[in-house]
């Protein structure tokens, strides 16, 4: 890879590709066409690349719903990978996104690429139009440790009609008061 200050390809290559899979963490980045705008961390084992223009996350229950929210109005989605550790990089994947629920068309295919984890809430998959790097020179160098389960071992102890209550609760809407677009039982 070119150790210049950044760079634009049409999709991502074989060493990006290798770049992203090797990532336990990654910045996800939305907004509706007004209000707030949205960066979300996301860990776990969530995410495949499955071509150099195409790569799906699986979400999980949190304290917000504000991906889903902002993917109903305006389908636009920023991935942010950082190197915290080896050779500085930051790598973007712009693009639009749709969301996949339980029942959708692709659900059960694209779900199947995941382990189980307790709390899955729905699928985004990312068509991406431009891939971007950039140096990464500023961003820190930190080890990591291990991946945090405390949130898959709150979803588990709560069952399925505990996280569907919470869901209705803390999911259905984004801060902006959007709708979540997740299924009502």
């Amino acid at each position: 890879m070119s150790r210049s200050l950044g760079q634009q390809l049409p999709g991502t290559t074989a060493h990006l590709r290798a770049f992203i899979e090797a990532q336990p963490l990654f910045f996800v980045g939305t907004a509706a066409p007004d209000g707030r705008v949205n960066v979300s961390p996301k860990g776990l084992d969530s995410l495949r690349v499955l071509g150099p223009n195409r790569v799906v996350w699986l979400s999980v229950t949190g304290s917000g719903n504000e991906t889903a929210a902002h993917l109903l109005q305006h389908p636009r989605m920023t991935l942010m990978f950082c190197a915290f550790e080896g050779p500085p990089l930051i790598l973007r994947l712009y693009g639009r996104a749709t969301m996949r629920q339980p029942g959708d068309e692709g659900w059960a295919g694209h779900l199947a690429l995941f382990p189980a984890l307790p709390g899955t809430r729905q699928l985004f998959v990312l068509d991406v139009d431009l891939v971007q790097t950039s140096c990464g020179m500023a961003v820190p160098l930190m080890t990591f440790e291990a991946p945090r389960e405390d949130l898959n071992r709150w979803a588990e102890r709560q069952g399925d009609e505990e996280l569907h209550a919470y869901r209705a609760r803390k999911n259905r809407l984004s801060l902006d008061g959007y709708p979540t677009g997740l299924p009502q039982r």
